[in-house]
């Protein structure tokens, strides 16, 4: 084993980053042991240096992140500070000072990927971002690596765990979009401004990244179709579970039929209680990904908080120090497909409708040609009407969103129609 250590410096001490730091500290001999040679923390940069850090000693913290990235002697850098702006700029800096990276930055990589492998690619260095999406499952290292020989046609799954929270207790407990919000932010599942999750941007930029590298094209954020799940009601909940289903926040990325594009998106849809996703529990995070040779692969876990992030930055902090030790680097970007990015229109799906309407006859005909005229067919029709009103649950059969888009818009124009009540995307099937 190699006596002089390899130099870390960590960017960010929050509740990520103070975990990593004690890792590093608690289980020193044996990521020496794993990695050949001693890791050192070198020095933390913070924004506010008079906070107490337990176990991290002070002589350590810093608020000039910038000299510390430009030490020279520093091997890897370690980014949980988040966010675009001075994080784009630190980590190439680093890279241009000698050091490899290892983020958990999802907004910056699906904002600004590009850039980051561009610069790691320049320098020789590693860039490796496994805490980015989905916490402690090993998720980017599979696709990146274990499936690099296999061609990946999906990626379905549930990554933002505050989301999932939510509405699994809407669906346990019958409980309001409002109510299970305030459960989230009372246990500390949900931030103050809770905006990132409830309205998609956390999941979207992680379909980025994941699109990304299971299509081996470029993938931003403003690719990403997205709607957040604030407008999921109760009686949602409740149609869903009448049609044998659950509604989950879904991140889906996928393969056109005839290979010559791809798509990404981030909303609410009904999947079938069989489908593995829907028993993704609480705050879990599960992706299920689905390959040409391997099949269908499902990997499951906790997808935030301090531990888990910091357990996927410490697994990645070993393999960029094994590579720094023998001299080589793991996988850089691979966008070799240049594959474009459809628009949402053009995905094909499924779409769960219900209409209010008028109970008096002809009103389901109606409504069926509506449908017919847009070139949408229709898996199922459930009516119910009392008093002179009624309600109206269409399923249709898959079609391009484009098309459902407009039926629905059309529906809103017919006088039987009192008011569109909701409407879903169904997936899994």
């Amino acid at each position: 084993m190699r006596t002089r250590p390899l130099k870390v410096a960590l960017l960010g001490c929050g509740v990520v980053g103070s975990e990593v730091a004690r890792i590093m500290t608690t289980h020193a001999e044996d990521l020496a042991a794993r990695i050949g040679a001693p890791v050192e923390l070198a020095g933390v940069a913070v924004r506010r240096p008079s906070k107490v850090r337990e176990g991290i000693d002070p002589g350590l913290i810093t608020t000039d992140a910038t000299a510390l990235v430009k030490r020279g002697d520093i091997d890897v850098v370690i980014e949980v500070i988040g966010g675009i702006e001075p994080a784009r700029t630190l980590i190439t800096t680093a890279f241009e000072h000698g050091a490899s990276v290892v983020s958990a930055n999802k907004a910056l990589l699906a904002e600004d990927g590009a850039t980051l492998y561009a610069a790691a690619e320049e320098h020789g260095k590693d860039l490796y971002f496994e805490a980015a999406v989905a916490g402690a499952i090993p998720l980017i290292r599979p696709l990146r690596e274990s499936l690099a020989g296999d061609k990946v046609n999906r990626v379905l799954g549930i990554v933002n765990g505050t989301t999932n929270f939510i509405l699994d207790k809407m669906d346990t407990s019958g409980a309001g979009y409002s109510e299970a919000l305030d459960e989230a932010t009372a246990l500390g599942y949900a931030e103050a401004d809770p905006t990132a999750d409830v309205e998609g941007f956390d999941a979207a930029a992680k379909a980025a990244i994941l699109a990304g590298i299971a299509f081996h094209t470029r993938v931003r954020l403003d690719d990403v179709y997205r709607e957040g799940l604030t407008d999921v009601s109760a009686a949602d909940i409740a149609s869903a579970k009448r049609m044998g289903c659950t509604v989950k926040l879904l991140a889906i990325c996928e393969r056109a039929a005839d290979g010559q594009s791809v798509t990404a998106r981030v909303h609410p849809a009904m999947i079938p209680l069989s489908h593995p996703l829907a028993s993704v529990r609480e705050a879990y995070n599960a992706v299920f990904v689905e390959a040409e040779a391997a099949g269908q692969l499902m990997f499951y876990g906790p997808g935030a908080g301090g531990s888990p992030t910091a357990s996927a930055v410490l697994g990645d902090l070993v393999a960029v120090c094994r590579n720094r030790l023998a001299d080589s680097t793991g996988p850089g970007e691979s966008a070799y497909t240049q594959l474009p990015v459809s628009p949402m229109g053009d995905v094909v799906t499924r779409y769960h409708i219900s209409l209010d309407v008028a109970d008096k006859p002809g009103v389901l005909a109606q409504v069926a040609t509506v449908f017919a005229e847009h070139g949408v067919s229709i898996d199922t029709v459930r009516q119910q009407g009392k008093d002179g009103e009624a309600s109206l649950v269409v399923v249709t059969h898959r079609a391009p969103d484009a098309a459902l888009s407009g039926t629905v818009e059309a529906l809103r124009k017919l006088d039987t129609v009192r008011g569109v009540a909701s409407i879903m995307r169904v997936e899994g099937e």
